[in-house]
Parts: C-alpha cells; sequence; structure tokens
C-alpha cells in the first residue's frame, strides 16, 4: 500500500463569518499534496488565503468543508509534529535566547529537562546562533532573531514545518542569507516544508514545487515543478532559466488586471 502524502489538503473551502458583515470566501475547491521532506512554496495575491492553508494545517482552525490531512490523519487540533515559524519570531525579551528555544516545553510542561534543554542548545548550533545562547534578545539583530524562532520551531523535531513569510521584514542582504541558511539546515535536517512567500525569486531558489493560488476565493492556479539541481546557491539565481521561470510565473500573477493594479506580489 502507497504510503500516504506528509500534508493533503482535499476539498478545502473556507468561509469566515464575521458578526452584522458579509462572509468572507476565503478559499474554494482547494486540493493539493505535499509528499514527505518536499519543500513547497505558495505564492498568490494578498488575501487569496495563503496564510489561511498554515492555520488549517497547524489545527487552529477547522475547514468550512472538505479536510486537512497529516500523513492521512485528519487535522483537528495542534499537532507536536508540526512546527510552525511566523513571519515575525515572537520572542520574550524577558529571557535568554535558549530560554525563548525551550519555550514551547516550559509552556507544555512547567518546566524544561535536561534533555530538552540539550536539545535547545543543538539547535542553537544547528542555526549557527550557540555563541549566542545566553544573550538577551535585544542583543540580537533581526536575521538572528528569525533564527531564534526556526529554532524554537525545530526543538521537537517535527516532520512539517510550516513558514509564514518568515523573511518578510528582513533586508534584502539578511534575507538572501536567511534564505541560503534554511537551505543548509533543510539540507542538514530534512523536514516537509510549506512556505508562504510573496517573493517569487525566494520560492524558485528554496522549492521543489510551487503552488501558486488565484485571487480570493483562494483555489490552486499553478503547480509548477522547479527543475533546478540541489543543492542551491545564489549562482542558481544567475541561471538564465531561473529569471525566465520567474518572468514566467510573474506573468501569470499579474495576467489578470486586478492582480496588476493591487501590485500583490514582489
Amino acid at each position: 500500500m502507497q504510503n500516504p502524502p506528509a500534508i493533503h489538503f482535499n476539498g478545502i473551502e473556507q468561509v469566515f463569518k464575521g458578526a452584522g458583515s458579509a462572509p468572507i470566501h476565503a478559499l474554494t475547491a482547494l486540493d493539493f499534496t505535499v509528499g514527505r521532506h518536499e519543500f513547497v512554496s505558495v505564492l498568490g495575491p494578498s488575501g487569496c488565503g495563503k496564510s489561511t492553508l498554515l492555520r488549517l494545517l497547524a489545527g487552529l482552525i477547522q475547514p468550512s468543508a472538505g479536510q486537512v490531512e497529516v500523513f492521512g490523519n485528519p487535522v483537528t487540533t495542534p499537532r507536536d509534529d508540526v512546527g510552525i515559524v511566523f513571519q515575525k519570531p515572537t520572542l520574550l525579551p524577558w529571557l535568554s535566547v535558549i530560554d525563548n528555544v525551550t519555550f514551547p516545553i516550559k509552556h507544555k510542561q512547567g518546566r524544561v529537562g535536561e534533555a530538552h534543554r540539550k536539545r535547545g542548545y543543538e539547535m542553537l548550533d544547528l542555526v549557527r546562533l550557540g555563541d549566542f545562547a545566553d544573550k538577551q534578545i535585544d542583543e540580537l539583530s533581526g536575521g538572528m532573531q528569525q533564527r531564534v524562532g526556526i529554532a524554537r520551531a525545530l526543538l521537537l523535531d517535527p516532520d512539517i514545518l510550516l513558514m509564514d513569510e518568515p523573511f518578510s521584514a528582513l533586508d534584502a542582504l539578511s534575507r538572501d542569507e536567511m534564505s541560503l541558511e534554511l537551505l543548509r539546515i533543510w539540507h542538514e535536517r530534512p523536514k516537509t516544508v510549506l512556505f508562504i512567500t510573496h517573493s517569487i525569486p525566494e520560492a524558485l531558489l528554496l522549492s521543489d514545487r510551487i503552488i501558486v493560488l488565484s485571487e480570493r476565493p483562494g483555489t490552486v492556479r499553478d503547480d509548477i515543478i522547479v527543475p533546478f539541481d540541489r543543492p542551491r546557491s545564489l549562482e542558481t539565481m544567475a541561471d538564465p532559466r531561473f529569471n525566465e521561470m520567474a518572468n514566467s510565473i510573474r506573468r501569470r500573477l499579474f495576467s489578470h488586471p486586478v492582480n496588476a493594479a493591487a501590485g500583490g506580489m514582489a
């Protein structure tokens, strides 16, 4: 029997009903899968439901119709095998770096045992922050803080990593650096990754596949296989095919007049 995919969005409809306002139809007839250890990015116009996908997969909300599955099992509540990296790392400034990394264990179990603390130090080494374990958060740059967020998400060794525009607040150089760091981490510790981004080059550099969503209500408009060999580097972006693919995706995204006017992609 064939193993189920790591992630399956199966006929998802998502409608948000606001008090005293018209319902917002966020997603419709949405279907796609992600294989184990596959890196899949999601692109689409602003407001098309990209972040809603992550909330559904994280078990934070339930679909209005359809089913979200992880390894063949319906997602009904938050799961320990799904880690999340947010757009902002939401670190606690009164805790040290290592205490921020191990905070999920403290929150869940009331204390952090030696094994989990050791694991925290290992994750800081993985994101190249081992020398900063005892520093305070305000002593770190924005990129370093985001690395702390990644280390925290990896603490429980989740099978699936959800990333919601994690580098969007960084400057261009830091963003390139973090993209390369993420490639290195993913190569050293393979995970199934669902990555939300507004950057076409970022998606091409990182991903095995790119899911392009339509305008709201979001549905799958394109499912694009990225053909570049791994390992990848900034030199990958100098490949003529890279710019050709980026321009092709951009044309598809902006083919509708509303998309072009909205300027929803970077």
